[in-house]
Order: C-alpha cells, then structure tokens, then sequence
C-alpha cells in the first residue's frame, strides 16, 4: 500500500502590523488585533496616548510619521500591514498614507473623514480605503428604522443582515421556502431564540421569532426585511 502524504494543516498566519493614530478607532482596532494574536506596533504624535496604549500593544511610540526617515528607523517598511487611522490631521493622514506606500508595505489601509479625503487616499494609490463613520452610520440606520437587527456591508451592493423570520415562514424549512429563487438572496445562519447561530441547510425549519442571517445584493435583501 503507498503511503499517504498527511494532509498539511492550514497555519495561522500571525502578522505584523502598524497603526498610526492611537485615537478611539486606532486604539480599539489596535488592541482587536493583539487580541486575535497579531504583533502590533502603534504609533502616535500624542504621548499620553502612547503611554495610555503601552500595557496593551505589542510596541508603541511616540513619533511623527510625516518624516520618512523616521519611518525606516522604526522599520515599518517591514510589516505586513499598516493602518492610517489618523483622525482629523488630514495633511498628516495624507503624507503618512504617502509615505508607506513609497516604503512599499504589502498593505496600507487608511481611514477616512469624508468623501473627498477618500479620493485623495485612494488616487494616491492606499489599498483600501475605510469610512468607519459613513459605515457605522448607514449599519444603524437600519436598525433605528426597524428593518433589521444588525446591517453590515461587504461591498458597495452585497450586505449581511440579521432580521427576524417572517411569520408566514413558520413551520416551513428553507427547501420548501425556495428563498434563494425567489427573493435572490440566501440564508446563511439561523438563531432559535437562544442567540446561537447555526449553519442554515436545505431541511431548517423555521420558527416566528427565529434571528436569520441573510446575504445578497442590497436591492433584494432590502426588499426582504419588509416582508411580515
């Protein structure tokens, strides 16, 4: 009998990362990242947000990260990822972003304040550009208004919600519903009241106050969350 080659087991990849402004976005992404096992070195020009972040991030400094050689001194040239998240310096956002592409960082992520200063990160050629407020305004819009219980955007026009079953689906299992045919969207986990999501499959039968989590175009799926 040949011997069988084991299957490899896929590794966790623990990356290193910059973030530049240790203000409330920075500073609650920074940590998230540490806490998912990430080597994070945070940087800021304020020193008491420095000093308010040294217990929790792998390394932080107080320094200014419009200068370029200060930049190659602290070695960002040789993190996996980098994330602007300065806030309302626009000049400052703008030269840093500059700057780590020149460096060559595999990946720069930037914030951005407005619309316009989005333009200019992206023209400047920064790999993904983030609107933290536009997005969290446009999540609870939703959930203000009732339609769903949570709104997340994948892109531009593909969405995840959270909603509550319709009634007319009670006692019917997603095979007999034909969701996906006829809505154009898909249910991809369902809540039985206790806040567990588990995976949705063909033979899930659902219950009126059941939690479904719903993807799909941002026409359907808003369509959807109206039904009753």
């Amino acid at each position: 009998m040949a011997n069988e080659t084991p299957r490899r087991k896929r590794s966790f990849h623990s990356a290193n990362v910059v973030v530049i402004g240790l203000g409330r976005f920075g500073s609650a992404l920074a940590v998230e990242l540490v806490n998912g096992g990430h080597q994070v070195l945070g940087i800021d020009s304020d020193e008491r947000l420095v000093q308010a972040m040294s217990s929790q991030l792998t390394h932080v400094v107080t320094a200014d990260t419009t200068d370029e050689e200060t930049l190659r001194e602290l070695g960002v040239q040789d993190m996996d990822s980098a994330v602007v998240a300065i806030g309302a310096d626009l000049e400052s956002s703008i030269l840093t972003t500059s700057l780590l592409l020149q460096l060559g960082v595999k990946q720069v992520w930037a914030k951005s304040n407005s619309t316009s200063h989005g333009r200019i990160l992206e023209q400047l050629g920064a790999h993904h550009v983030i609107f933290p407020e536009k997005e969290m305004g446009r999540r609870v819009a939703h959930m203000v208004s009732g339609e769903s219980l949570d709104y997340v955007h994948i892109d531009e026009d593909f969405v995840m919600v959270k909603c509550e079953s319709p009634v007319q689906f009670d006692g019917k299992n997603l095979a007999e519903l034909k969701i996906r045919s006829t809505y154009g969207v898909t249910v991809v986990a369902v809540s039985h009241g206790d806040g567990n999501y588990v995976p949705a499959f063909p033979e899930t039968v659902l219950s009126t106050g059941d939690h479904l989590v719903i993807a799909g175009r941002k026409k359907p799926l808003d369509e959807f969350v109206q039904l009753d």
